[in-house]
């Protein structure tokens, strides 16, 4: 064999020798290699994951996003979701996760859309938003809502959606929970348009109007029955029972307000318009 043939050979040999030496030395001396050589894969691999901006879940597009939020509970998971980042956020908050009331919607089966308010609250899970079509009057009598919702009209004013309530019942919706009700027309005969039970109840926008009737000092607009209880004297109850009404309309009725619990009107503001009145104020526990 010549010394060019050598050279050619020699890492071969070398790599040769290699082997033979692990196997003499034993099955002992491989495992620590094989183990150092599955440990330097993994730190590729980690360093290539920590290198990479985005998560592999932020490569899906926003349709796929939303599809994965719409099965997550409202509270907590789809809130906790919202946290993560402005995009999360718009998707988590997107009005197309939301319930929808629509009366003409008699024959649609397509998920989340109802024809009328009792079943949209009765399917809602706690945290759900319900979109009411605006357009035409919906019938609202005794829905108790006892859990946290919020529910919406649908048009650009609170006069485009309408709440019905039928004479003889005792109120359009009975709130025991944490819920928000915006940009809605609520009317009501010979009884009240909202009966609060306990929770925080916010109004917002809204326009509650009870009819003109002989027997006026019957209707009320709000009726809170809240006993605001303290259970921990550390406890602020105005974060527990509470009202709070802002840029809404008030018609007809006794008194906008009436009480008959712990809670009490405080903080009125009332702005006069040519044709109307708007109230903020709060019914809480005086401090």
């Amino acid at each position: 064999m010549c010394c060019s043939d050598w050279k050619l050979l020699r890492p071969t040999v070398a790599s040769l020798g290699c082997l033979v030496f692990m196997e003499e030395a034993g099955e002992e001396k491989k495992q620590p290699f094989r183990a150092c050589a599955v440990s330097g894969k993994r730190r590729k691999l980690q360093s290539k994951e920590e290198s990479s901006p985005f998560a592999p879940i932020n490569t899906l597009d926003d349709g796929c996003l939303m599809h994965i939020f719409s099965f997550l509970s409202p509270i907590p998971d789809r809130h906790n979701s919202a946290l993560v980042c402005h995009r999360w956020r718009y998707l988590a908050c997107h009005p197309r996760l939301w319930l929808r009331v629509d009366r003409s919607a008699k024959d649609s089966k397509e998920p989340g859309v109802f024809t009328d308010i009792e079943s949209a609250v009765s399917t809602a899970r706690p945290g759900d938003t319900i979109l009411i079509s605006p357009g035409r009057s919906h019938l609202a009598s005794n829905i108790q809502i006892n859990k946290p919702l919020c529910l919406i009209g649908g048009g650009e004013l609170p006069d485009e959606t309408m709440l019905a309530c039928s004479r003889g019942s005792d109120s359009a919706l009975e709130f025991l929970s944490t819920c928000k009700l915006m940009n809605l027309t609520v009317k009501a005969e010979l009884g009240c348009c909202l009966l609060h039970r306990s929770g925080r109840l916010i109004i917002d926008g809204c326009v509650l109007q009870c009819e003109t009737n002989p027997l006026d000092y019957l209707s009320y607009p709000i009726i809170s029955t809240a006993s605001g209880t303290k259970s921990l004297p550390s406890i602020n109850c105005s974060s527990s029972d509470s009202v709070s009404v802002s840029r809404t309309r008030i018609e007809g009725g006794a008194k906008a307000v009436l009480t008959s619990g712990d809670l009490t009107l405080q903080r009125v503001r009332v702005i006069y318009a040519r044709t109307s009145l708007f109230f903020w104020f709060e019914v809480e526990c005086q401090s």
